[in-house]
């Protein structure tokens, strides 16, 4: 008889290592290679394969990928105003007293603003308006040999706003109106007198806010600010060549020994400066 050797209880034989379902995508993952991820997606389950989808999206793992550049942050917007009605140079300058003038000069932009008076009657009609202008055109190009009319721009008592000086409003024409502080401004010049006493008609400064605001908002400069301006003369307030500090909107007098624009409308500037600038959308 023979006697068999007991192998055991079934359960206790070794049973066959099972691997992992983590190790046998490891596995065939690198198996693979490079395509591993079109795979890992098929293979893996629930969350593990939504967060492969996300790094495949993010770019995670591929060879060459570039950084995002950042975001350049955009300019800030210049504070401009509306362009205000402006009777064409045509209104007051016919034919008979036109005559020949070199081409208009330009600068680069218009930084400042002065404010002047005429020294002309004040109790005008403003259907005179033209004849008036035409005749400071008469003595600025005759008597003092001016090429063209000093101002660029010329208001009157109603608000009416005349063109002056020729090379288009929206230019920035160099004019001849603030000796050693010409370049880089522009001269709007009030019909009248305004010396100290005298009513300064309140849609003349409206209208010249909404003007001063226009021209400056290109360049956007704040009325109520201060900008520096170099002296091209010495017969101004500073010698020529020298920097000076003025501001946006001033008065004749702060760049020439003179009193224009008269003390009642001097006075009246900084009511004006405000207006402008809220007329180019400042809040503060």
């Amino acid at each position: 008889m023979r006697v068999r050797r007991s192998r055991g209880p079934r359960h206790a034989r070794a049973a066959p290592a099972r691997r992992s379902r983590t190790s046998a995508v490891t596995s065939a993952a690198a198996a693979v290679g490079p395509r591993a991820p079109r795979v890992l997606l098929a293979c893996l389950p629930g969350l593990a394969a939504a967060l492969g989808l996300v790094l495949c999206a993010d770019g995670i793992g591929h060879r060459g990928a570039k950084p995002r550049p950042p975001v350049a942050a955009r300019p800030a917007a210049p504070h401009t105003a509306a362009r205000p009605n402006i009777v064409p140079r045509s209104a007051w300058l016919d034919s008979l007293a036109r005559h020949a003038q070199p081409p208009p000069r330009y600068d680069d932009k218009v930084v400042a603003v002065f404010v002047h008076h005429t020294d002309s009657p004040n109790g005008y009609d403003c259907a005179e308006a033209p004849r008036i202008i035409r005749y400071l055109y008469a003595g600025q190009t005759g008597a003092r040999q001016w090429d063209d009319i000093g101002y660029n721009f010329l208001v009157d008592r109603c608000g009416t706003i005349y063109e002056g000086r020729a090379g288009g409003v929206d230019r920035p024409v160099t004019g001849a109106h603030t000796q050693g502080f010409n370049h880089r401004t522009t001269g709007i010049a009030a019909l009248g007198t305004f010396t100290a006493g005298v009513t300064v008609p309140q849609a003349m400064t409206d209208a010249i806010a909404r003007l001063a605001a226009w021209k400056l908002g290109p360049a956007d400069i704040d009325p109520r600010a201060e900008v520096r301006l170099v002296s091209s003369n010495s017969l101004s307030r500073y010698r020529s060549g020298t920097t000076a500090t003025l501001p946006a909107l001033a008065a004749h007098k702060d760049a020439y020994m003179t009193s224009c624009p008269g003390l009642a409308l001097t006075a009246r500037l900084p009511e004006i400066r405000q207006l402008a600038a809220r007329l180019q959308g400042r809040t503060r």
